[in-house]
C-alpha cells in the first residue's frame, strides 16, 4: 500500500463524517483524522461533517484547496454504504466540485473487511477479559448492534459481521439488532434473546464512535439486564480509533488512487429491484442535510426517524418545529412489532 503514495503531489484526503450532537463523538472523529495524518504523513488530511458539527464538508474541501490540493481523495467515514454514503455525501462533493472545478474522487465505505472484523474482535475480547467470572464460550450469546438503515443491503452487512464474529470466537449463538430505523430494535431484540437460556450475553455496538445512540444502547441493555439477573450482561466497547480501523481508512484512500473504488451494488435498493423496496430504484442522488449543516441542534424529524426516539408506549415524539424540503421514503416494514413506529408516514399515524 505504501507504493500508492509515492507520488503524492497535488493530492489531499477528506474524511467525510455524519456529525453528532455529542461532543465526545465529534472529538473522537477528529482523533481518527489525526491518526490517519500520522499514517499518511505525505498527504494533507482534513475532515468534515454532514450535519450537527463543524467543520462541514465544504470547510474541509476549502482547507485542502488552500493547501494547494488539486485532487481530493474523499472517503466516507461510514461503516456501511446506505443513504448517507450513497446519496448525501456524494451530492455535497459533486456540488462543490462543479462550483470550483476541484477534482474530487470518491472512495468506498469501510465495509465488511478483515481488519474491521479484527478490530471488532479485539473489543469483544477486552470485554471478556474484564469479566468477573469465567463462562464457556458455548454458553455465551453475542448480540451485535448495528446503526440501522432503511437500506436492507447495509443492514445485511451487519448480520454478516455478526456471523463472522460468532464463528471466529465459537460463541453458542449470535443475534443482530439495530439502534433505529429497522427491526429488531435493541430492547425488544434483547428481551427475545434472553429466552434462549444462555448464561452470558455480550452486547457489542458496531459503531465507530460514541454518541447518543451508543448511550441509548447501554440504557436499553441495562434495563433488560435488571429484569434478568440470572443472565450476565457484558458491554463491549465500540470500535473507536483502533489501529485496524485507521489501517482500513488508509486502504480506502489507496483504493481511490488505484481507481478501485466501486461499492458493491448487487443488492443496492437504488440500482436493483430489491424485494420490498422496488419503488426506490433510480431515486435521484441528493442530500437532505443542507438545512442542518454545522448546527448543534438536531432536526427533530431526522432525529425521530433515524433513532426511533419513541416514547415508552410507542407514541412518536412531537413533530419537528420547522419546514422540510425533504422526506424519507416510507419504510415498508414500519408496522413491524419489533421496529420503530417513527418510520410510518403521517397518513398512517392518523
Amino acid at each position: 500500500m505504501a507504493d500508492d503514495f509515492t507520488s503524492a503531489d497535488g493530492l489531499g484526503v477528506l474524511i467525510c463524517g455524519h456529525g453528532s450532537r455529542n461532543r465526545l463523538a465529534v472529538d473522537e472523529f477528529a482523533k481518527l483524522a489525526d491518526g490517519l495524518r500520522r499514517k499518511l504523513p505525505q498527504l494533507p488530511v482534513e475532515h468534515g461533517y454532514l450535519e450537527f458539527a463543524r467543520p462541514i464538508l465544504r470547510d474541509g474541501l476549502e482547507k485542502l484547496r488552500e493547501q494547494g490540493v488539486q485532487r481530493v481523495l474523499a472517503v466516507p467515514g461510514m461503516l456501511f454504504a446506505a443513504g448517507h454514503a450513497k446519496n448525501d455525501i456524494p451530492s455535497v462533493l459533486n456540488t462543490y466540485s462543479a462550483e470550483t472545478g476541484l477534482q474530487v474522487d470518491y472512495g468506498r465505505e469501510l465495509g465488511v473487511d478483515l481488519k474491521m472484523i479484527q478490530a471488532a474482535g479485539a473489543r469483544i475480547r477486552e470485554a471478556i477479559d474484564q469479566a468477573s467470572r469465567d463462562v464457556p464460550l458455548s454458553d455465551t450469546l453475542l448480540v451485535v448492534v448495528g446503526r440501522g438503515s432503511s437500506d436492507p443491503d447495509a443492514n445485511s452487512n451487519v448480520a454478516k459481521v455478526t456471523r463472522m464474529l460468532v464463528e471466529g470466537f465459537g460463541f453458542g449463538w449470535g443475534e443482530t439488532v439495530y439502534s433505529g430505523v429497522t427491526f429488531p430494535l435493541v430492547e425488544p431484540g434483547l428481551r427475545h434473546v434472553v429466552r434462549l437460556g444462555f448464561k452470558r450475553v455480550i452486547v457489542f455496538p458496531y459503531f465507530l464512535f460514541s454518541g447518543v445512540l451508543v448511550s441509548r444502547i447501554r440504557q436499553h441493555s441495562e434495563r433488560v439486564a435488571a429484569d434478568h439477573p440470572e443472565v450476565e450482561f457484558l458491554q463491549a466497547g465500540y470500535l473507536g480509533d483502533h489501529p485496524m480501523v485507521i489501517d482500513t481508512f488508509a486502504e480506502r484512500v489507496a483504493e481511490v488512487i488505484r481507481g478501485d473504488t466501486a461499492m458493491n451494488g448487487s443488492l443496492c435498493k437504488y440500482r436493483q429491484q430489491v424485494l420490498g423496496f422496488e419503488t426506490e430504484v433510480g431515486a435521484p442522488q441528493h442530500s437532505h442535510h443542507h438545512h442542518v449543516e454545522g448546527l448543534n441542534e438536531p432536526c427533530q424529524l431526522c432525529e425521530n426517524e433515524c433513532t426511533s426516539a419513541c416514547q415508552p408506549d410507542g407514541v412518536p415524539l412531537p413533530a419537528h418545529g420547522h419546514d422540510h424540503s425533504h422526506h424519507h421514503p416510507i419504510y415498508p416494514h414500519a408496522h413491524h412489532p419489533l421496529g420503530p413506529r417513527t418510520m410510518q408516514s403521517k397518513s398512517e399515524d392518523k
